[in-house]
C-alpha cells in the first residue's frame, strides 16, 4: 500500500483540509488512480466515486455521455480527457474531476496512438490537461506512469488553487 499512497497522501491531506471532494474517470490506468486516492485512510471525506471507462459502452452507461457529445472528439485525446473530468465533476457534484485516457500496451490503440500514450485532465477551480508519451510498451509500467502523472497534475492544480 505504501506505493499506492506515495503520491496520494499529500493530495488527500489537502483535500481533507479544504473540505474538497473528487471523482475520477480512468481508462488505461485501470483504476489505479482511484485506488491510490482510496488507499489513504479517511478517503471517504473526499473521494465520492470513480469509474474505469474502458469501453464505449461504459462511457455511455456510467457517465451517460451521449454519442452526440463526442462529435469531433476521439478517445485517448486531450478534449476527451477534459470531457471525462468535467462530466465526473458535474455528475458527482464534486469540487474536482480527474480523468485519464490512453493506451497502456503492449500495443497501441485503434485511434493510432502508440502504447505508452495517455491524456490526463483535471477539472475544478484550476483546470489543466496534458499528454504523456512514455515510449514504452510495458503495460504495467505504463499504467503506473499514467497514475503517477495524473496524481502529479492533480497535485499541481491543488497547489495553484491555494
Amino acid at each position: 500500500m505504501n506505493d499506492l499512497t506515495r503520491l496520494s497522501a499529500g493530495i488527500a491531506e489537502q483535500l481533507k483540509a479544504r473540505g474538497d471532494t473528487v471523482a475520477v474517470a480512468e481508462t488505461s490506468a485501470g483504476g489505479l488512480i482511484s485506488a491510490s486516492l482510496l488507499a489513504v485512510p479517511g478517503a471517504s471525506a473526499y473521494f465520492l466515486g470513480g469509474g474505469v471507462l474502458y469501453t464505449l459502452d461504459s462511457r455511455r452507461i456510467l457517465l451517460r455521455v451521449p454519442d452526440s457529445a463526442m462529435v469531433g472528439i476521439r478517445s485517448s485525446s486531450e478534449p476527451y480527457a477534459e470531457l471525462l473530468a468535467t462530466t465526473m465533476r458535474e455528475r458527482f457534484e464534486t469540487v474536482w474531476g480527474v480523468a485519464e485516457t490512453g493506451a497502456a500496451g503492449p500495443t497501441g490503440n485503434r485511434y493510432g496512438d502508440d502504447a505508452g500514450h495517455t491524456c490526463i485532465a483535471v477539472s475544478g477551480p484550476v483546470s489543466a490537461v496534458e499528454t504523456l508519451e512514455t515510449g514504452a510498451n510495458d503495460r504495467a509500467a505504463n499504467m503506473q506512469a499514467f497514475t503517477d502523472a495524473a496524481l502529479a497534475l492533480f497535485a499541481k492544480c491543488l497547489a495553484e488553487a491555494g
